[in-house]
């Protein structure tokens, strides 16, 4: 099966308080996105960047400068993280495969890719997950109470599913109501695949991650 990723950086970084989005902030020399596209570069699969149409001039013009040629398609990002999908989904083939994957999550590695490609191929998707390390409580209005932390995961991306069944999922016209892909998928009545995930596979949101980031990508 054709295999794509579809990197998702339509955001504002209105939380990491920053006038440049935090995809194009430096680690190492060069921005964030690059160190995301060059984890999923490889001859096997076709990379489709979601970015909002105000940076399509900038990303090409830092990429000259940069000299950097990955091949790569641009879609338009859209108003919200789910209409950014739907973007770059569209370009895909049908009977494929997709990675839905943050442009803020430089690293995830090549290993964990692969193993989310060949899971999805088996089952039709597959979602990384990873145990949570800290005690968790739910609230219920002024109480709290302790809950067994072994019950739940925490959810990444990249997210691979078969594109044609994604596709169906997004016909679901409240799709912006969901956080992840994997959560409007189950929706068609499909199960979700976890998979073990990786805890350096951080998503970068606030200025602390950008040194976690730094030090991880130089290993």
């Amino acid at each position: 099966m054709n295999r794509y990723a579809v990197i998702v950086a339509g955001g504002q970084g209105t939380r990491f308080k920053s006038i440049l989005p935090k995809q194009f902030l430096m680690v190492n020399d060069r921005p964030v996105l690059m160190h995301t596209l060059e984890r999923f570069y490889n001859d096997n699969t076709k990379i489709i960047l979601a970015l909002s149409s105000d940076y399509h001039d900038y990303w090409k013009e830092i990429c000259k400068n940069h000299g950097f040629n990955i091949p790569h398609q641009i879609a338009d990002g859209g108003n919200t993280r789910a209409e950014s999908v739907l973007n770059g989904l569209k370009i895909t083939e049908k009977n494929s495969l997709v990675a839905i994957h943050d442009g803020v999550r430089p690293c995830v590695s090549s290993s964990l890719i692969e193993k989310l490609f060949d899971e999805a191929g088996k089952h039709g998707n597959a979602v990384p997950a990873v145990k949570l390390k800290e005690s968790l409580r739910e609230l219920n209005g002024n109480d709290s109470y302790a809950v067994d932390r072994d019950q739940y995961r925490i959810i990444q991306t990249p997210q691979c599913f078969r594109t044609n069944e994604l596709l169906e999922a997004f016909q679901n016209t409240d799709y912006n109501l969901f956080t992840d892909e994997a959560s409007l998928y189950e929706q068609t009545g499909r199960k979700i695949h976890l998979i073990e995930g990786e805890y350096g596979n951080i998503k970068i949101t606030f200025p602390e991650d950008m040194l976690f980031a730094s030090s991880y990508l130089k290993q």
